[in-house]
């Protein structure tokens, strides 16, 4: 356990830091995960439309730090590249 105030005060902040992160990351994640859903149920033509939500989403997280740009542009990447292959199915 940290001795000096500066290192106690640097615990609780990192803290509260996590709990921050943590909270958008998981924000991310379901809202990541209705779109996955989304997808699977065949509504690809809606998800089209929220498709700028999800996008500012990603962009808010990395905004707070909680996810890294990289990542962020890969997630982005990847949810194009589904929704674009579930616009092309052929609907059966």
């Amino acid at each position: 356990m940290a001795n000096h105030a500066s290192a106690l005060k640097a615990h609780r902040q990192s803290l509260r830091r996590k709990d921050r992160n943590r909270a958008s990351r998981s924000a991310l994640r379901t809202a990541l995960k209705h779109f996955s859903e989304g997808l699977e149920a065949g509504k690809a033509d809606e998800l089209k439309n929220g498709l700028p939500r999800l996008y500012s989403a990603i962009d808010k997280a990395v905004q707070k730090k909680a996810i890294s740009r990289n990542a962020a542009a890969r997630q982005k990447s990847l949810l194009t590249k589904h929704l674009t292959k579930a616009l092309s199915a052929p609907t059966s």
